[in-house]
């Protein structure tokens, strides 16, 4: 089995922090909790958030890997509706007016695991990120080195690490980060213009490709 080529990695690594970063529901509300709860319940919930990109995944390789097999013109279809999806996205992020205020989340459970257990599942049946894995993976995948679900499975696993570190870094630092969030008007903006950017290239770039 070959692994991802250098370029190939720290394209999708790029790509993968600032879309994480980038302000979102599930960043957002670890950082609620964070502050809310303190550091080891904010940890717990964005662990979970995190490894929860594993389910979708495995979605992905064998979604994927099945279309092509089956049909040349479903998998068409799905690329098409991939790429207007990131694009759309983007067009969401290009739009913002970057606030970053956060989700209450009073509503949580204050035990760690359960924390966790709801983060991971919050993430793994959310529609919306199993329609992003799906559009995102594929467009990292060098199609001349073969075995793309293979490709696919290690994409997906360096999203979800780096969204877990990610999650966990925010949940312990909730606190530092919602403060200097509060005094930086414009870093929610940017943060939204950069991954807005990066949406409609990857989306655009589904489009074209062959």
């Amino acid at each position: 089995m070959t692994l991802l080529a250098p370029e190939q990695f720290l394209g999708f690594l790029s790509a993968s922090l600032l879309i994480t970063l980038s302000p979102g529901p599930d960043n957002l509300l670890v950082l609620s909790i964070g502050a809310a709860k303190g550091r080891r319940l904010g940890m717990a919930f964005g662990l979970g958030c995190g490894i929860g990109c594993l389910s979708h995944t495995f979605l992905a390789a064998l979604g994927i890997s099945a279309l092509i097999a089956a049909s040349p013109v479903a998998f068409m279809v799905l690329k098409f509706s991939g790429g207007i999806y990131l694009i759309y996205l983007g067009w969401q992020a290009l739009r913002s007016k970057g606030g970053v205020n956060t989700p209450r989340g009073d509503g949580l459970a204050t035990n760690a695991w359960q924390l966790f257990a709801k983060g991971l599942f919050a993430n793994a049946i959310n529609p919306k990120v199993v329609m992003f894995f799906l559009a995102f993976l594929p467009q990292f995948v060098a199609h001349e080195r073969g075995d793309a679900p293979w490709q696919i499975l290690q994409l997906g696993t360096i999203f979800t690490l780096q969204a877990s570190l990610l999650f966990g870094l925010l949940g312990y630092f909730a606190g530092h980060v919602g403060r200097w969030l509060n005094r930086n008007d414009n870093a929610g903006l940017w943060l939204d213009r950069i991954a807005g950017t990066v949406f409609v290239g990857l989306g655009l770039k589904l489009l074209v490709s062959q």
